[in-house]
């Protein structure tokens, strides 16, 4: 090859290096952005609630799975594109949205801000999340064994069949559930008589029981708040996944 067509190549690879850098800077700078109006205290000091963007109604025209609704495939590609989000995730998320109950005010964004957080839509460390709303490779959270932030959990023989560890427990799955919490909350979400924590479609359906516990009310600041809390008791969680439910909002709404 000679030093004209090998300097194109090279002009070329670096235009292409540039470009898919400043594409990740723009993704990215949707959940770094500093909180404005959204994060105003209301008069409890907790937070405004998260923005909602609405799921689209259950297509008449899909399969029924076992109950499960079916959200309108045209609104998932379109809405997915606009969100920057897998589109098994967003499927999972707005199911999981049709699913709660009206009272409790869920919306898609608020799963979507959690599952950003948590394990970015299952594709955290260059994972793709698969069509069956599992990862490429298997999401575990660091050892839950009193040392740093992290609490400590002793494992049990139920609990290690989830994550391994016969001594400490784990978060496991794209939303990070605590076996525990798990054998508590989980549930099928996708009408395939499996419930597993490592499933996105079940995982966002035994979050949105978990968060609508009680009665509660997430179009309220106290209540949206409480919610996220009992999901982690850190106000820097809270701001992070209001943050980003807030930018899947904007972006969609």
């Amino acid at each position: 090859m000679t030093d004209r067509p090998l300097r194109a190549v090279l002009i070329f690879l670096a235009a292409l290096v540039a470009l898919t850098a400043v594409a990740y800077v723009a993704q990215q700078s949707l959940y770094v952005r500093p909180p404005v109006r959204d994060l105003t205290p209301n008069g409890s000091g907790a937070l405004v609630a998260a923005p909602v963007a609405r799921a689209a109604p259950t297509a008449e025209a899909a399969p029924a799975l076992a109950g499960v609704p079916q959200v309108d495939r045209r609104w998932i590609r379109r809405t997915a594109k606009a969100a920057g989000l897998p589109e098994t995730a967003l499927d999972a998320y707005a199911r999981a949205e049709l699913s709660a109950p009206a009272s409790c005010g869920l919306g898609w964004t608020t799963l979507a801000g959690i599952g950003w957080v948590e394990s970015q839509h299952g594709t955290l460390g260059g994972r793709t999340l698969g069509g069956d709303g599992h990862s490429s490779s298997r999401i575990l959270g660091p050892a839950l064994d009193g040392v740093g932030p992290v609490a400590a959990i002793r494992a049990t023989p139920e609990t290690t069949a989830y994550h391994g560890n016969p001594d400490w427990d784990h978060a496991v799955g794209p939303m990070q559930f605590i076996p525990t919490t798990w054998e508590m909350w989980g549930t099928d979400g996708d009408g395939d008589g499996v419930s597993d924590p490592n499933d996105l479609d079940d995982a966002a359906l035994a979050a949105a029981d978990y968060l609508c516990v009680g009665d509660r009310d997430l179009t309220t600041g106290e209540g949206w708040t409480a919610g996220v809390l009992s999901y982690n008791n850190s106000s820097d969680y809270v701001a992070a996944v209001h943050s980003a439910a807030t930018a899947y909002a904007d972006r969609t709404g």
